[in-house]
């Protein structure tokens, strides 16, 4: 594994809180961070896609990124999103994030417009360009249309400031050999692939389910180093029932949200349209497998049942 670890091992991809009417929770975020970071992380990503980006404001992402790095300090490593599908936005983001105190730069392909790859590279040295913080390259074909192919990466992977990527591509293989050619940090960017990751050479991951488990990956990828695979493999088995109720029957964002509430970690479960809240039936599924995972007792999910 490379030693070269820009951003932490164990990051989340910080949900949005919001209020009941649907404005940005300043308070509550703060209070979510800091709970995250006495979980296990040292690194958070905000404005990602877990953290609703498209539905959150310039001035929001500025307040969120200002806020949430006065609640942690120096005990984990700010990540900020300023992907978009606009080269020119994507740049005032960065630049915005610099001024407010962010550690990093998460910046996925450009979604939509499906560029070249040409124009894939482009975008990505303009973005880095942009501000003088390190970059994460954000790699999630399966959301933006557009794949950051072998060759590019490589290329990319000559400038100074571009040093890690959050892979959530699946393509194990391609990470290999980009691992091998380059001395780019590699993230886990889907949990259900963290210990496949890790086992492959990735140095963390970046998590949905490390708002409720980053002990949990933490101890895992400590396994993983210490070459203590049974070790690794048990702690993803009994995780498994948590990774497939927050990721896998609708939008990770959507379900974290309401195992937070659950959890009693935050008080709303409010989404921005498009995205709508988890319903009812989908938080019984969710309250089992939380509780298989033992992330939620038996008694908690009984005194939550009726939790709104």
């Amino acid at each position: 594994m490379s030693q070269h670890v820009p951003f932490g091992r164990i990051l989340t991809a910080m949900v949005t809180p919001f209020t009941a009417d649907g404005h940005l929770d300043i308070d509550s975020a703060q209070r979510l961070a800091a709970h995250l970071v006495d979980l296990g992380n040292d690194g958070l990503v905000l404005c990602g896609t877990t953290g609703e980006s498209p539905t959150v404001t310039d001035q929001e992402a500025d307040l969120l990124v200002r806020s949430v790095t006065e609640a942690v300090g120096d005990r984990a490593a700010v990540v900020a999103g300023v992907g978009t599908n606009d080269t020119h936005h994507s740049i005032a983001l960065a630049r915005q994030a610099e001024k407010a105190g962010a550690k990093g730069l998460l910046v996925v392909t450009p979604y939509y417009s499906k560029p070249p790859q040409a124009g894939v590279v482009e975008h990505f040295l303009a973005v880095t360009e942009a501000a003088d913080l390190p970059v994460m390259l954000y790699d999630i074909h399966g959301r933006t249309g557009a794949k950051i192919a072998a060759e590019s990466m490589l290329s990319l992977s000559q400038h100074d400031q571009i040093v890690a990527v959050k892979d959530a591509s699946g393509d194990l293989f391609n990470g290999a050999r980009i691992m091998a050619e380059t001395d780019l940090a590699f993230y886990s960017g889907d949990d259900a692939l963290n210990l496949a990751w890790l086992a492959t050479g990735a140095v963390g991951v970046v998590s949905v389910v490390g708002h409720l488990a980053a002990h949990r990956y933490a101890a895992m990828a400590a396994a993983v180093d210490a070459g203590d695979l049974d070790t690794a493999r048990a702690i993803n088995a009994a995780l498994w029932p948590a990774v497939r109720g927050v990721m896998t029957r609708t939008q990770g964002a959507i379900m974290v949200k309401a195992a937070l509430q659950l959890t009693g970690v935050i008080a709303q479960r409010t989404m921005r349209l498009p995205l709508v809240e988890a319903t009812e039936d989908e938080i019984g599924q969710l309250r089992t497998d939380l509780v298989a995972s033992d992330l939620l007792s038996k008694s908690g999910a009984e005194s939550t049942k009726d939790v709104r």
